[in-house]
């Protein structure tokens, strides 16, 4: 009788080979996202800042207005993510003209790109203890180039209120001209008033996101 017939076992292996594999896939995509825990940068406690050449000196600034967050796998380092978001019109020289200007067309043009973004795209360890190279892409003045930050994680524990935090030093050099920040002036002995080089350091301390 045809309803007593069962399926073959070359049938049965055929189709509940698909089943597995789409179930050992969804186990591992949720250990992935079970195995990372979500930092965010703390914003007081946290400076993003940079250097460039003026003259014959190295004149720095920073930006005070931003936010990001760290996806860190603590049993595979090298899985973590990171994505970060600069307000631009929050740079600060301690000089406002010389801010203004930096706003300006000739500079960052503030107006018409309001961020400048960082997004992970790869993290591999280094031959130092706690120190790691972060390719990612860093998007300013609305182009986007990859860029390697070296960042050493300088500590983790608990602190003063109950919470968790993590300590990172992240370091890197651009050249601005490659995101179109090209404005300079030229001086009667033939040098530029300004370096090309920007040295981009960022000291971080990151919560752990309540669950």
């Amino acid at each position: 009788m045809g309803f007593l017939r069962s399926t073959p076992p070359a049938q049965r292996t055929r189709r509940a080979g698909p089943v597995l594999l789409a179930a050992l896939l969804s186990l591992l995509t949720l250990g992935q996202a079970m195995a990372a825990t979500t930092y965010e940068i703390d914003k007081t406690h946290s400076s993003p800042t940079f250097r460039i050449r003026h003259f014959f000196s190295k004149v720095s600034g920073r930006f005070a207005d931003f936010s990001g967050t760290i996806q860190y796998d603590e049993s595979t380092p090298v899985n973590s993510t990171v994505s970060l978001t600069i307000q631009t019109a929050s740079i600060d020289t301690n000089e406002p003209k010389r801010d203004a200007h930096l706003r300006s067309p000739d500079f960052f043009d503030a107006a018409k790109n309001p961020t400048i973004t960082f997004q992970s795209t790869k993290i591999e360890k280094t031959d130092q203890k706690d120190v790691y190279n972060v390719t990612g892409d860093l998007t300013m003045r609305g182009v986007t180039r990859p860029v390697v930050l070296r960042v050493e994680m300088t500590g983790a524990g608990p602190d003063a209120f109950g919470g968790y935090r993590m300590g990172f030093d992240a370091t890197t050099t651009i050249n601005r001209k490659d995101f179109g920040v090209s404005w300079n002036k030229v001086l009667d002995n033939g040098s530029a008033m300004l370096g090309d080089d920007v040295q981009i350091d960022f000291a971080v301390e990151a919560v752990k996101k309540a669950s």
